[in-house]
């Protein structure tokens, strides 16, 4: 039975007056699970695809990469190409002043011409006015499938980011099951929320305890409503569903594809 799927927004489109200079911090929706960041000025992006996936999509891109002025740094999670698109990352190069990805990616990262910098988990780099550190994350599906397990696909070939911005923090959870150490962290500011019921992402109960073990973080939703995909657990979260479920619901931000969410100090 073909599955009902939560669609997006309507796409608001943004340009290039979106990554100037700002007196506060302001995160974008950029679809499925890619978000752009402007903090006072510094300019970042993780995970988008904004061309070339290999499935059906229900929104309109909020941006073209030919529309991208500049980027301080770019932030891959991962190696799905839901995450790490080439074409987008290729195509966007020439702007990008820095690309970061665990060491894995960027190994991959140079066998299209870019010269991403590795890191480890727990490790930390600066981006202008903003401290990334990556956070562990549990998503190594590939190792159970044979046509796609091309390499042994270790725990630190994936990652989340921490970012502190001068506005607070801002944590990218990334695509996991759900680790102990995601329930023990400081409480950040706000969280890239995945909370697809996929056996390899948090998964829809595992999203209510990350959620409620933090009750007081603003939550904006991503890795849902955007790729035609309604009977594949990974693209299907619907916000209504999550919001009967956690605490505080009012906290949880649904955003359309490209519309700023704004973070300032009190």
């Amino acid at each position: 039975m073909e599955k009902k799927q939560a669609k997006a927004p309507a796409t608001v489109r943004f340009d290039e007056s979106a990554f100037g200079m700002i007196n506060h911090t302001e995160v974008r929706w950029l679809g499925n699970a890619g978000a752009f960041i402007n903090s006072r000025g510094t300019t970042i992006m993780i995970d988008p695809l904004l061309k070339g996936f290999d499935m059906p999509l229900l929104i309109e891109m909020p941006i073209g990469t030919e529309e991208i002025p500049n980027l301080d740094a770019m932030l891959i999670t991962h190696s799905d190409n839901d995450h790490f698109s080439r074409v987008t990352c290729r195509e966007v190069a020439p702007v990008v002043r820095e690309f970061h990805a665990p060491y894995y990616v960027a190994s991959l990262m140079k066998e299209i011409g870019i010269d991403g910098t590795g890191h480890g988990i727990h490790e930390t780099f600066a981006v202008g006015n903003i401290k990334v550190t990556l956070t562990p994350a549990d998503h190594a599906w590939q190792n159970e499938y044979p046509k796609h397990k091309t390499r042994e696909f270790k725990m630190e070939d994936y990652c989340g980011f921490w970012l502190d911005t001068p506005d607070g923090s801002i944590w990218a959870v990334g695509d996991s099951r759900l680790l102990e150490e995601q329930l023990n962290m400081p409480a950040p500011d706000v969280m890239l929320f995945d909370f697809s019921d996929s056996a390899w992402h948090i998964g829809f109960e595992g999203a209510v305890r990350l959620a409620d073990a933090y009750p007081d973080s603003k939550l904006i939703l991503w890795h849902w409503g955007s790729v035609d995909a309604p009977n594949m657990k990974e693209f299907n979260g619907d916000p209504a569903d999550l919001a009967a479920r956690i605490i505080n619901p009012e906290r949880i931000i649904v955003l359309a594809p490209g519309e700023a969410y704004r973070m300032h100090k009190e």
